[in-house]
């Protein structure tokens, strides 16, 4: 059987973004996994998303956003006591986004925060029939900053390995989860660093972007960085709009993106980005060639970057039409 879906766990929440004044904010769907989920059905890959969300207003607006794109939500928790979490974002004048906390006024804690292991294994049968068909497993690292839910991800993690379905993680460092959430609070860097490099050892492939890489590698080179780790996985480090450095199938280089002017808002970016990888990972079985590789990474690139176009994450993600419709008429 030929493995074609995508499992993507982890954060939905709402990112409350500032607006151009700074005045005012406007709520948009988010989190990065559920920004994966959603941006590979765009570009016509199966996904499925396992997460948990307040049974909430922005809970209910998620799953109508599920359902409209038909992310397989059949393992998505729904929580009657904790909400789902809103993050405060702002941007600069280049559209750059940064976190500056969560909205706390009905609760510190908040429904990702508890995705419940025994309510996956209620339902392992299913989960395993999901698994038997699917590719890769995606998530980030947020996910660790609470015990209950990571005790779930590695519990998945065991899942994954028992159908042989291969992990991606996006390092997707955000230090203010860490610091707001009640397991994590009091923990040094170090001892964060510590539990993120024993996460990062199950990864078959690992995204991070540049400043990750050199703050926990010390090391911006992807083979080098590969080398450190239990599975040697491939790397692909992003730099804004900067070449993007990739070691993948035992090849190593660099290729130059598209940039814009346009910029709006790179909330996303990312997400969108590692959405558009996969999908080509899939659609060339896995590239084994440089060239393959390169046109992997720039239509991952382009979908990345036509996300920033517009206000939100998920809301601007475009179709495989649109990316190539973009490709065709720019020429690195």
């Amino acid at each position: 059987m030929k493995k074609t879906k995508v499992v993507c766990v982890g954060e939905a929440l709402i990112d409350r973004i500032k607006n151009k004044s700074n005045q005012k904010f406007t709520d948009f769907l988010g989190g990065a996994p559920a920004n994966v989920a959603c941006a590979l059905k765009r570009l016509q890959i199966d996904s499925a998303f396992i997460g948990r969300i307040g049974n909430d207003k922005f809970g209910n607006n998620f799953i109508e956003q599920f359902k409209e794109l038909e992310v397989n939500i059949n393992f998505l928790q729904l929580d009657n006591k904790l909400p789902t979490r809103i993050v405060k974002v702002n941007r600069d004048n280049s559209g750059d986004r940064y976190f500056s906390g969560f909205d706390t006024s009905l609760n510190t804690v908040f429904a990702d925060e508890a995705l419940d292991i025994n309510e996956i294994k209620k339902d392992i049968q299913d989960l395993e029939k999901l698994f038997l068909e699917t590719k890769y497993f995606v998530c980030g690292t947020i996910i660790l900053s609470s015990s209950i839910s990571a005790e779930t991800i590695h519990f998945l993690f065991k899942i994954a390995h028992k159908f042989d379905v291969k992990i991606i993680i996006d390092l997707n460092w955000r230090e203010v989860f860490w610091d707001y959430a009640a397991l994590t609070s009091e923990t040094s860097k170090n001892e964060r660093a510590d539990l993120i490099h024993t996460f990062l050892k199950y990864a078959h492939i690992l995204k991070l972007a540049k400043e990750e890489a050199i703050l926990f590698f010390e090391n911006e080179n992807p083979l080098e960085i590969s080398k450190t780790m239990l599975n040697r996985p491939d790397v692909i480090i992003t730099d804004g709009e900067n070449p993007i450095s990739w070691f993948i199938n035992n090849l190593q280089g660099t290729t130059e993106v598209i940039n814009s002017s346009k910029i709006v808002d790179t909330t996303g970016a990312g997400d969108a980005f590692l959405a558009g990888l996969i999908s080509q990972l899939l659609s060339f079985d896995y590239p084994s060639n440089e060239s393959e590789i390169k046109n992997c990474i720039r239509f991952a690139s382009v979908c990345g970057l036509l996300t920033c176009l517009g206000e939100g994450a998920i809301e601007q993600q475009p179709d495989h039409s649109k990316v190539n419709e973009f490709l065709g008429s720019h020429i690195l």
